[in-house]
Formats: structure tokens, C-alpha cells, sequence
């Protein structure tokens, strides 16, 4: 892709996006993603029903009658997207493909994040680590994380999860929001390791999905290429057998994910490429509010 056509591109979701944070997403975001903890904001005088051990000695002793530590919310946090980066991604039979989508989805949230002042980082992944870039603020860092969204080009086409869960919770060592984007299409298991980083971070799921993974189109005999692997099939799309397969295993796997993140405590959601993802984001939200 052309330097102009990146740029384009880049402006285009610049514009989409940091609209949404800031006319949508500005509170909601700020509601269901807390900071690290309480930090210290002043001193004052101790009264009835104050808890003993926020006494603040030093000033207690120097003014001779009882003094408390007062603390407020330490808001700012560390964002971290982990973003799959595998050739899966690069399916789409409606509006945009998967990739497309996420890309927006990652944006809107790294506006989000920045305007909440929070650092803001990226882990692309596929069955390897493919770029870390590390958290920072401001809009300069906002854009070249766009532009790699757009354009970065993965080393290889398949997907390892549970290297990239790993990985965050190996290179990020203060607790974190991580948001992993993906269509969590992984034969592997990978409950276990995102069990273990939720209990260090904050991990929540974001899955994009094709309509066409779960409805296979009845248009005859069909050339299927998986993206992956490049393993070729040929598929009936016109027995209704196959079909009723295919909305099966969806069903079943779907199930599985759901399982999944529920055991290891993620919250999380999904979105169809052909439907809305700012009604999902919102919804998200509203369930860790």
C-alpha cells in the first residue's frame, strides 16, 4: 500500500474513531475500566469514625492532636491491545472483513484510553510475537499505532493465543487492561495461561467473527481455502447436511469460547463484521459497570 493511501486511511479512522471516544465512550469508559488503586492526596484533621490506621503520625506528631492520610481513585492505567495479526483475519463477505473491523475497534479504544490519560500499548501476534510496541500516551503515539494497524505485514500466517497471553503477562510487569482482538480461530488450548494473566491484569475479549463462518451460503459447489494453513476443499454449500454441519460446529465452538473465558473470569463479546460494533463495545461496558 502507498504512503498516501496509508495516510488516507489513517485520517479516515482518526476521524471515525476519536469521535466515538469522545461524543460516546467518553464516560462509559471511565466507569468500567478502574485504575490501579487508591493513591495519597493529602492530610487532614482526624474525625469521629476515621480509620485508625490512615493516621499520619509525622503530622500527628508535629501539631499535637491526630491527623489522617486522605486517598483518591489513581486513575490512570495501562491500556495494552493484543491484536491478531493472522491471515485469518483477512476474511469478510459483507461490509469489511475481520481485520478491517478490528482495526476500528482498536482505535476507538486507544482514543478511548488517551483521553482518559492512559498509556497505550500493542502485542501483534500470530503464532509468534510479531511487534510490541510499548505503552505510551499522546496522539503522535495514537497515529503510529493506526498506521501499523493498517499496514503492518506478519512474519507468519497462523495463530498462537496462549504465546501472545504469555508473552504480556512476561513483558508487562505493573497491572494492566489488556483488550486481545481476535477472531480466536487457535485449535490450541489456551484457558490455562489466560487464567493466570487475568489474575495479574485486567483481560477482557474482543472477538470479530464473518456471518459466513456460521451460515454457509447455499451457492453450490464452492472452492475453500483455509487461510492459515492453505489446505484446499471443495464444499457442497447446496446439501443442506453440510450446512447443518457447518452452523453445528459453530455452535459448538462458540460454546467452548464462551466457556472458556467465563472459567478464566474475562469478560468479554463479540461482533459480527455486517453489525455494529459500538452497540458491542457499549454493551461490554455496561456489564463492568
Amino acid at each position: 500500500m502507498e504512503t498516501s493511501e496509508i495516510l488516507r486511511r489513517v485520517r479516515q479512522i482518526e476521524i471515525k474513531t476519536r469521535g466515538l471516544s469522545n461524543n460516546i465512550f467518553a464516560g462509559e469508559y471511565h466507569s468500567a475500566f478502574k485504575g490501579r488503586g487508591m493513591a495519597f492526596s493529602e492530610v487532614r484533621e482526624y474525625m469521629y469514625g476515621d480509620d485508625i490506621r490512615d493516621i499520619e503520625w509525622n503530622v500527628t506528631a508535629r501539631f499535637n492532636r491526630p491527623f489522617v492520610k486522605v486517598f483518591e481513585e489513581e486513575r490512570e492505567l495501562t491500556v495494552m491491545l493484543l491484536v491478531d495479526v493472522s491471515a485469518s483475519l483477512d476474511f469478510g463477505t459483507a461490509v469489511q472483513t475481520k481485520r478491517q473491523m478490528q482495526t476500528e475497534i482498536a482505535a476507538t479504544l486507544a482514543f478511548s484510553a488517551i483521553q482518559n490519560n492512559d498509556k497505550i500499548g500493542v502485542i501483534f501476534f500470530s503464532d509468534r510475537i510479531e511487534k510490541f510496541i510499548p505503552p505510551k500516551k499522546g496522539r503522535k503515539h495514537i497515529l503510529y499505532i493506526i498506521r501499523e494497524l493498517i499496514d503492518f505485514r506478519p512474519e507468519s500466517r497462523r495463530t498462537d493465543i496462549r504465546q501472545a497471553v504469555e508473552y504480556l503477562t512476561q513483558v508487562i510487569k505493573r497491572r494492566c487492561t489488556c483488550f486481545i482482538l481476535s477472531d480466536f480461530i487457535d485449535e490450541k488450548d489456551f484457558r490455562q495461561t489466560l487464567t493466570i494473566a487475568n489474575r495479574k491484569h485486567d483481560v477482557v475479549a474482543v472477538q470479530v467473527y464473518d456471518r459466513r463462518i456460521a451460515e454457509l451460503p447455499d451457492v453450490g459447489l464452492m472452492r475453500v481455502r483455509d487461510a492459515e494453513t492453505g489446505h484446499v476443499q471443495w464444499v457442497d454449500t447446496s446439501s443442506k447436511a453440510v450446512r447443518r454441519a457447518q452452523a453445528e460446529w459453530w455452535r459448538t465452538r462458540s460454546a467452548m469460547l464462551t466457556d472458556t473465558f467465563t472459567r478464566a473470569g474475562v469478560d468479554h463479546v463479540s461482533v459480527r463484521t455486517d453489525q455494529d460494533y459500538v452497540a458491542a463495545l457499549r454493551s461490554l461496558f455496561a456489564q463492568r459497570t
